[in-house]
């Protein structure tokens, strides 16, 4: 019998799953990041200062972080698509319920486990995908998978946003959701079986295997690895705080653009949608270390834009920053399991999202009180300084050495 290598691009199989984690990808993270579209909605209807609407998006946030590790472990027991199924299903009915909370403290109990259900997709997925797709291709499917990730993020914020300015943002919030319940039948039914996991396979021949913990510290004792996570928790935490309060930003003077013509600045999502698949296909041809260090210095310079105060170049600087963002994003996140060993591969990329995620969660609140405080430019210089100490730890740690003479 022939061992599986792993699919091909151009086979059925390969397409479905790429499609299948597309949707998965929009079943995700529309519902994650719709509250970012109308934070200043929900800062008003409620009565709440910008850094505490943005609990909304931190509080799923710090649940999808605590909730990774937990969902490698339950993904290595029951198999890699059934629990994604069960972590999107049950976060979409946990999506329709916050939409209808009552009171600020009950919205925010709702969204952080909501965001706990969410943490099966970014938990397995990579890890699933490093297993049934050829290693040649990797990086490249990786990338066509932050891509639908984009889309995901983008389609929740443009179709909240209209619609919680017409409505009220509770609508705005659930016709996410009602997207996404669209989309996690779609993932469900596309979807290929796991081949290069089988869950169970190791019990039934009487091999345990390392426990979950030595998983994690097989990781965890890799210099590699922990740079690789860092990227995660300081880029990720960047590109939130970023989209958490730019829209306070215009919507003050000079600009005082309408909470409409803000919506529309979550656009700038489809430069990630470009750059994603890109860098992987760059990765696989130049290297993946050559296009992290572009990435962030092209987010970097996107940070330096921002700081002009003339609306075209804010715009011009935030589609620089998102394609940077993105851009690394998918070759950290799919260097991540491959350089990870085999059998700790779930919690390799449990681990990098446990750092993206806890970013998200720190910053995207943290750089609130700073952007409260101290203003839009300082803000940006705390956000650039974060990209800053991602590439010093890139080029000291995940540089390849040089072969020697």
């Amino acid at each position: 019998m022939i061992a599986f290598a792993g699919h091909e691009p151009g086979s059925r199989d390969y397409r479905r799953l790429l499609v299948g984690l597309f949707f998965a990808g929009i079943a995700t993270f529309a519902q994650l990041y719709a509250p970012q579209a109308v934070l200043p909605l929900i800062a008003a209807d409620l009565g709440v200062p910008p850094a505490t609407s943005a609990l909304t998006v931190s509080a799923s946030t710090l649940g999808l972080a605590a909730a990774v590790i937990p969902w490698s472990g339950v993904a290595d027991r029951v198999g890699r698509v059934p629990a994604m199924g069960v972590g999107v299903v049950a976060a979409t009915l946990l999506g329709g319920w916050a939409s209808v909370a009552p009171d600020v403290t009950t919205l925010l109990a709702l969204r952080f486990a909501e965001g706990v259900a969410l943490g099966a997709v970014p938990a397995v997925a990579l890890a699933y995908l490093s297993e049934e797709v050829h290693a040649r291709h990797v990086a490249a499917a990786a990338g066509s998978y932050i891509a639908g990730t984009t889309v995901g993020g983008l389609s929740g914020r443009i179709i909240a946003g209209p619609v919680g300015e017409l409505v009220g943002w509770r609508w705005g919030v659930a016709s996410a959701v009602l997207l996404c319940a669209g989309a996690a039948a779609l993932f469900l039914v596309l979807v290929p079986r796991a081949r290069g996991f089988v869950a169970g396979r190791s019990r039934e021949r009487g091999d345990r295997g390392p426990s979950l913990v030595a998983r994690l510290w097989m990781n965890l004792r890799t210099p590699a690895q922990l740079v690789l996570y860092a990227q995660g928790f300081l880029l990720m935490g960047a590109f939130v705080a970023v989209y958490n309060y730019l829209g306070f930003h215009l919507a003050a003077p000079p600009f005082s653009l309408s909470p409409v013509v803000v919506t529309l600045l979550f656009l700038a999502y489809l430069a990630g949608t470009v750059s994603s698949p890109r860098a992987g296909a760059l990765a696989v041809r130049h290297g993946r270390f050559i296009v992290l260090v572009a990435s962030i210095g092209v987010a970097a310079a996107g940070v330096l834009l921002m700081a002009v105060p003339v609306l075209p170049v804010v715009v011009v600087g935030l589609v620089v920053f998102t394609a940077g963002f993105f851009g690394a994003h998918a070759v950290a996140s799919g260097w991540t399991p491959v350089a990870s060993r085999p059998e700790a591969r779930a919690q390799a990329s449990s681990l990098y999202y446990l750092g993206y995620y806890g970013g998200s969660s720190v910053f995207g609140w943290l750089l609130g009180v700073i952007f409260g405080e101290a203003g839009w430019n300082v803000f940006l210089a705390v956000v650039l300084g974060m990209c800053l100490v991602s590439l010093a730890l890139a080029v000291a740690v995940l540089r390849p050495a040089r072969p020697s003479v």
